[in-house]
């Protein structure tokens, strides 16, 4: 005799229970929407300028210190203690030798934490101090993919910024005691199903993993808004020409005070200056020999009408 099977009776090998399975099937969703973020979408395509890459650089540089500085803090605690890699996966040393390259030995003074980073700086402090399980989840969603995609950023990136091949300016990516990454993650992921956890901490960490891709997702947005001004809203002027797309207003006279020119273009959007710097609103990029400075764009048909 045939029965039916009885709902729910699914044999329970089908689920995942290591950490490292629920953790990839968990984050997949998350996963796929960080890929598809414009920043990266186009970072991929190697359209990538050096001053958006800096300042990604920067948040990385606050994300991983606060990382760091809590993974210090657990390193004996057993919910962390097994994925506790300083020599192989610590990124803030590389960093502030990427920072030195791109902005010189004074970089401390001409950068800052954006509010986006600083919520996850915030977190992550948060977390270490607080609810130390979940630190597993920030440690996985970031070293893992800075071993997988990466280092197809790194190629990407060398190639597009025209980078030293000596690696200066992407050593965050450049892991030199791991020699091979794919065998380095396997050795991570047994770690992660070694953890002694039941099923409702590993359900904390998957949503505190989910909740990491979040915040990041949050740090690039500022990114992408600039990086597509750039490419769609910006009218590029050299000095001295008339800004047609500007109601023929005189680009020359703005040139010596970004703040005014901001001010003077029309509706108050945004002007174009030799001299005009990102801290006139928080976030810029190069484009060509100029700088694209936004105010209150929302990047719709008052952008386009420029």
């Amino acid at each position: 005799e045939v029965k039916a099977p009885v709902q729910g009776s699914e044999d329970a090998s089908q689920f995942p229970t290591d950490l490292s399975e629920l953790l990839k099937e968990g984050t997949k969703e998350s996963h796929d929407r960080a890929e598809n973020t414009q920043f990266v979408k186009d970072f991929l395509k190697g359209r990538i300028k050096k001053e958006l890459f800096k300042l990604a650089t920067t948040a990385l540089y606050f994300t991983y210190s606060a990382l760091e500085e809590e993974m210090d803090r657990n390193k004996d605690n057993p919910v962390f203690a097994p994925l506790y890699f300083p020599l192989e996966l610590h990124r803030k040393e590389a960093l502030i030798k990427d920072m030195k390259y791109f902005y010189g030995e004074d970089w401390k003074e001409k950068i800052q934490c954006s509010d986006a980073t600083q919520q996850y700086v915030d977190r992550i402090h948060h977390v270490g101090q607080h609810e130390p399980e979940l630190l597993v989840a920030h440690a996985y969603t970031r070293y893992m993919g800075d071993l997988s995609g990466g280092q197809v950023l790194k190629k990407v990136a060398q190639r597009a910024l025209k980078l030293p091949s000596t690696e200066e300016g992407i050593q965050f990516y450049t892991f030199e005691n791991i020699s091979n990454a794919q065998k380095f993650k396997q050795l991570y992921r047994a770690r992660l199903n070694a953890l002694d956890m039941d099923k409702n901490c590993k359900e904390r960490i998957v949503e505190e993993a989910n909740r990491a891709f979040r915040f990041n997702m949050e740090v690039l947005n500022p990114l992408n808004v600039s990086f597509n001004l750039c490419l769609e809203c910006v009218i590029v002027v050299s000095a001295g020409q008339k800004c047609g797309g500007i109601a023929g207003r005189d680009c020359t006279n703005r040139s010596s005070n970004p703040r005014e020119g901001l001010a003077a273009g029309r509706g108050g959007l945004f002007a174009l200056t030799p001299t005009c710097s990102r801290q006139a609103f928080g976030i810029g990029c190069a484009f060509s020999e100029l700088w694209c400075c936004q105010v209150s764009c929302n990047h719709t048909s008052a952008c386009k009408a420029l």
